[in-house]
């Protein structure tokens, strides 16, 4: 199942379906405590950020991979031109909360440049390769790499 969910990942209507089903997901992310993300198919957590402009804490739910203690995430959007709230949110408050299996972490953000985001994308990329088609259709704006470090 993983297989297949990987390969249509790169459809326009899968990033749409997938993209309307984030509140259902995030709904179910929070009353499994982060069990249950993405219907499992993927490595995913909830996030938590702060709204830059209302204050108030925001929640989404995000494929990740690990790199050492961190937690690497992508700014994606599903390939939109726009970049997505929780990316914005971080790049004003980068302290967030990371629930994963039912524990919440404390993180801090840190933007990827250089050769450590080249290093990364690639990480990010093995996990899922439709990264790559969300950069065509972003039209080359910025796809922002977050490393999301644990806050001691």
């Amino acid at each position: 199942m993983r297989a297949l969910t990987r390969r249509l990942g790169h459809g326009r209507w899968f990033a749409r379906a997938m993209s309307a089903l984030v509140p259902l997901d995030r709904l179910v992310g929070r009353l499994t405590r982060g069990r249950v993300v993405a219907l499992g198919l993927v490595p995913s957590m909830l996030i938590t950020t702060t709204g830059r402009k209302s204050g108030v804490p925001r929640q989404n739910p995000l494929l990740y991979v690990r790199d050492g203690d961190s937690f690497v995430v992508v700014g994606s959007n599903w390939g939109k031109t726009a970049q997505p709230a929780w990316a914005l949110n971080l790049l004003a408050d980068p302290t967030a909360t990371v629930t994963l299996k039912g524990t919440d972490l404390p993180v801090r953000a840190t933007l990827a440049t250089g050769a450590e985001r080249e290093r990364l994308w690639q990480l990010l990329v093995a996990e899922w390769p439709a990264y790559e088609t969300y950069v065509e259709r972003a039209g080359g704006r910025d796809i922002r790499i977050f490393r999301l470090a644990p806050d001691a």
